[in-house]
């Protein structure tokens, strides 16, 4: 116990609830980090970790990146992230989705769940069964559904708000793109580039994905080991985080990285400096992605389709503004971005008492 509490003491968490139920098997761990600017809200993922403790790590990082994002993004919204431990083709059921949302409203509203990897939105209509404090249910039942199109879209304002910077111009006609992860995001992303006029390289572990988005949109696959090899002018992870660490760097032959995955630099400190150094402008990950939290929040408010891709749109003048205050100041963007979302939670956190 003592690891995990120096963890959270670390990272400055509210609370950790560790979820165990042996009738559906359901392990389960929710990490709060941050409820100043309101609950928390961030995405339930269900992957198959190696160990509780790989599990609590990742929650514990996503949750922490989850208010940067929120806060950054101008959402009346905390931070705060669920991890499932299992394997989602094998696990996944209603009874276990169900007593995962007895959990989630036994916080009583201070985190609202929503979908991330290795969830669809069957499940959040699943969880809603138990709990009101739910987003990203089925259009049907009155929610907003799957966040992806929207996340995508955000990814794509923020990478064409990277090429302004870098060279100028948003136009990304003619620009090589690598991108690695095609899920639900990752193709969308692939469409909105390809449609524009770029050069796009994509991997993938499942190699059916890859032949179908090939067949799709005409684009070309790369093996999962030469990615970081590729000359492009864009290199955009979607698939998990980590992928900016010691052995990736400097193998990188890209002038800009901007992608949809969390936590993309191992170590944020060390890693954001490394791309710097190299001369490769990094548009930092939660501020680029969040898409997909901007359409749940729009669900929690009320707010039309219309109006999330509008405020999707936006994250092209924050990513715009982060990047130029990084280069005036001379620090990295990542360290840009979160003094930015710092400095507004510590601005309301003296006029207002916690949610």
């Amino acid at each position: 116990m003592g690891g995990v509490l120096g963890q959270m003491m670390e990272m400055d968490h509210e609370q950790v609830v560790f979820c165990n139920d042996p009738d559906t098997g359901l392990r389960a761990i929710i990490a709060v980090h941050n409820t100043v600017l309101g609950p928390a809200l961030g995405g339930c993922r269900m992957w198959n970790y190696a160990s509780e403790a790989e599990a609590l790590w990742d929650v514990l990082r996503l949750s922490r990146g989850m208010t940067f994002k929120n806060a950054v993004s101008g959402l009346n919204l905390g931070g705060g992230k669920a991890v499932i431990i299992g394997d989602a083709r094998k696990q996944k059921n209603e009874a276990l989705m169900r007593r995962f949302g007895q959990f989630v409203d036994s916080l009583g509203g201070k985190y609202i769940t929503a979908e991330d990897v290795g969830m669809e939105t069957s499940d959040m209509n699943h969880i809603s069964e138990e709990t009101d404090h739910v987003a990203g249910i089925d259009e049907a039942m009155g929610g907003s559904g799957n966040p992806s199109p929207v996340t995508a879209y955000g990814v794509f304002m923020g990478m064409k708000a990277a090429s302004t910077f870098r060279w100028g111009s948003d136009m990304l006609k003619g620009r090589k793109v690598m991108v690695q992860g095609v899920g639900h995001v990752g193709e969308t992303l692939v469409e909105y580039l390809v449609e524009e006029g770029a050069e796009v390289f994509i991997t993938d572990i499942n190699q059916e994905r890859l032949d179908a988005i090939k067949e799709e949109y005409g684009v070309t696959i790369v093996s999962a080991d030469s990615v970081y090899d590729q000359a492009v002018d864009i290199y955009a992870p979607c698939a998990l985080g980590a992928t900016l660490n010691d052995n990736s760097i400097p193998r990188l032959k890209c002038a800009i990285v901007a992608g949809a995955a969390n936590n993309q630099l191992a170590n944020e400190l060390v890693h954001g400096k490394m791309l710097r150094e190299r001369g490769i402008l990094y548009a930092p990950d939660f501020v680029i992605n969040a898409g997909g939290v901007i359409n749940v929040y729009s669900e929690v408010k009320g707010f039309d389709s219309e109006m999330s891709m509008k405020m999707a749109e936006n994250i092209y003048n924050t990513t715009l503004g982060i990047l130029t205050m990084a280069d005036t100041e001379g620090i990295t963007p990542q360290e840009a971005a979160i003094r930015t979302a710092k400095q507004r939670i510590d601005s309301i956190a003296r006029t207002k008492s916690r949610w």
